[in-house]
């Protein structure tokens, strides 16, 4: 059974002596930085030269420096940088300048696990990876709530790495909804599997096949997309607040009998034997190993080509005219 915190099993005065380096400024870069911040913590952003977000981050009371500066005189690094790049400033930008002693923090697990980067044995390696977007985890925080985090823990060199975890979390709010402790690879593993065949892939594929089942059938794109991708937001929404059982008891009687009888017909036994191997390329690194190299070769093979293709789709056309007549989504 995965083990539960909140705060009042976690100590944030240990990091009030400490110096905690945000590396990055993004979604959840932004969202530690303010929360431990207005938590009482010493915070410091580590920047690029030039970077849009220095101003940004100055605007809003926090200290900036470049990357290398922000690691010589932290104690504490969160790298929270995309994955593609995430090594190649770690390793040479912050890694020269970890001291004894130091912790390292990260809110994905996909550098260590897969061994790109190699952090030296005399610091504590751990993880925070709150379980929602940036800019939730600081409205949260905002109004006295908080979003669940997981904790990890990779090296403890100090024997207090988990303390520091428990502590971090705590300062990002995650001590208010429920900290869960679990591993780099777990972390990892089901993180990538859940966007590739839930999440983000499964999802949008089986959104576009219907789409594309309807249209092909002579029906009005407009009715495809309310139909088949719209509408997606509104059964999420019931599950998420009370799971599939919240969900079917607010649907109609027509619609919960075709989810028992045509679901399955949809999620077969192929869909299960493509899901346990893209499963199995996460965890023999075949996935990361393929990402990085797309990457390196700076996103030509694939990543930016599928982009343009996929933004072309005639559903994309339709949903933003449709969009555009739903005044309330601006917001």
């Amino acid at each position: 059974m995965i083990k539960k915190y909140y705060d009042k099993d976690c100590n944030l005065d240990l990091l009030k002596d400490k110096k905690v380096a945000i590396i990055g400024y993004g979604s959840q870069g932004h969202a530690h930085a303010l929360n431990l911040k207005e938590s009482g913590v010493n915070v410091i952003v580590g920047l690029k030269e030039g970077s849009k977000s220095v101003e940004i981050a100055k605007s809003q009371g926090l200290t900036v420096m470049n990357v290398p500066d922000a690691a010589k005189v932290a104690d504490i690094v969160m790298m929270l940088v995309p994955d593609e790049i995430s090594a190649d400033i770690y390793n040479e930008q912050v890694a020269p300048h970890m001291k004894k002693g130091d912790v390292l923090m990260y809110a994905h697990g996909f550098n260590i696990y897969y061994n790109l980067v190699i952090p030296s044995e005399d610091i504590d390696v751990i993880m925070v990876a709150p379980k929602g977007p940036g800019h939730t985890v600081r409205s949260q925080y905002q109004i006295g709530q908080g979003v669940p985090s997981l904790i990890a823990i990779y090296q403890d060199k100090s024997g207090k790495a988990k303390d520091y975890a428990l502590a971090y979390a705590s300062g990002i709010g995650a001590g208010r909804a429920g900290i869960l402790e679990t591993t780099f690879r777990q972390e990892t593993e089901t993180d990538l599997f859940g966007e590739q065949a839930v999440l983000c892939g499964g999802v949008t594929e089986l959104m576009k096949a219907g789409f594309e089942t309807l249209v092909e059938a002579g029906y009005e794109p407009e009715m495809a997309y309310f139909e088949c991708i719209h509408e997606m937001k509104l059964i999420v929404d019931l599950i998420v607040e009370g799971g599939f059982s919240n969900m079917r008891n607010s649907i109609s009687n027509t619609a919960e009998y075709g989810d028992y009888t045509a679901g399955k017909r949809i999620i077969g036994d192929q869909t299960r034997k493509a899901m346990k191997e893209i499963l199995s390329d996460i965890q023999d690194g075949t996935f990361a190993s393929n990402f990085m190299t797309e990457f390196s070769s700076g996103r030509k093979t694939r990543f930016l080509s599928t982009r343009r293709k996929e933004a072309e789709h005639k559903l994309e056309e339709v949903g933003k005219e449709l969009r555009s007549m739903m005044n309330w989504l601006k917001k």
